[in-house]
């Protein structure tokens, strides 16, 4: 399965071209998983993960972000993946999952996860489905 970036953008695992304050605002004041983030938490959230960024090519303005959470042997964990309001629609989210797929891929990893309230459908269209055995899969904490 292959997505292609939409034209004008790019995908980036580049640390030094994050901007770790935009991210901030996004996730503590935009999304629903991450309400009130403090600014600390995060920064150690992506010090001690994988981070992917979208940029805009012809400004380099940041307009997405996800992170990763893997030992890169066996497992992955998809998290904070968010696209700025202006820019939704243009199919950059799917990308972003796509490219986060596509990078991870030879690690050779038995599973990639994820959780969202309301975008399966963007994630159906890079491959990820839902669990088949839900019954088998716990959590600590909410």
């Amino acid at each position: 399965m292959t997505i292609d970036f939409p034209e004008g953008y790019e995908l980036s695992t580049d640390p030094a071209r994050l901007d770790a304050e935009l991210i901030h605002q996004w996730l503590s004041l935009d999304s629903y998983w991450a309400l009130g983030r403090p600014r600390a938490k995060q920064d150690r959230a992506i010090a001690n993960s994988l981070n992917f960024g979208v940029y805009d090519r012809a400004s380099d303005a940041q307009v997405g972000y996800a992170r990763v959470v893997t030992d890169r042997a066996t497992f992955a964990w998809l998290c904070d993946v968010f696209i700025s309001p202006a820019v939704r629609g243009k199919g950059l989210g799917t990308a972003l999952a796509a490219g986060v797929r596509d990078h991870l891929a030879p690690y050779g990893l038995r599973r990639i996860m994820l959780a969202t309230a309301d975008a399966h459908g963007v994630y159906a269209k890079a491959g990820f489905e839902p669990l088949a055995q839900p019954e088998r899969w716990m959590a600590l904490g909410s």
